[in-house]
């Protein structure tokens, strides 16, 4: 899939993007042991794409559904500022966020995977979905990503992000001088 015109003047304009976390940051398998505890895999490349993203200033925020201490561990450490967690209704985190933020739904990009996703995807400039979403979504979403969910979806968005700002290239730099 490759960007329109239109979506990729919205990818100039992002200074925001939220991500949902099981289904986008995650595979969406979560694992419980009988004392309580929970387990989830994030991927190396989407804790890189996020650092990429607020190295270049691009706010990273997550609007998730479920509460997960794990969640909070890995956001810390990818100091990851705003993140909401227990959200049923990810509307109000959204206007929450924005209001924070001083900025406008022009100026954000949402990547999901599920329908609860799908108000927020609707109100960003720039939608998208991991190739592995749900079909509705995938159908909804203003771009389908390669990359499946938990496996480098965020990275994928980052470079994609980066590239159309022209700051990608400054940062590979960093990592290959000429």
């Amino acid at each position: 899939m490759t960007f329109s015109s239109s979506q990729y003047q919205s990818a100039k304009r992002v200074k925001l993007l939220i991500c949902d976390v099981d289904g986008v940051l995650t595979d969406g398998t979560v694992y419980l042991d009988n004392t309580d505890g929970e387990f989830k895999a994030f991927n190396i490349k989407d804790g890189l794409g996020i650092k990429m993203l607020s190295k270049s200033g691009i706010t990273v925020a997550i609007i998730t559904g479920r509460n997960s201490e794990v969640v909070s561990r890995r956001m810390k450490e990818l100091s990851v500022e705003h993140f909401y967690q227990g959200q049923a209704d990810k509307t109000a985190a959204f206007n929450d966020l924005l209001e924070k933020l001083d900025i406008g739904p022009e100026s954000v990009a949402y990547v999901g995977d599920d329908l609860p996703d799908l108000p927020l995807m609707k109100r960003c400039a720039l939608s998208f979905a991991p190739v592995d979403a749900s079909s509705f979504v995938v159908e909804k979403a203003d771009y389908l990503l390669t990359t499946k969910g938990g496996r480098g979806a965020v990275r994928e968005i980052a470079e994609i992000l980066l590239t159309a700002q022209g700051k990608l290239e400054s940062l590979h730099q960093e990592y290959w001088p000429e």
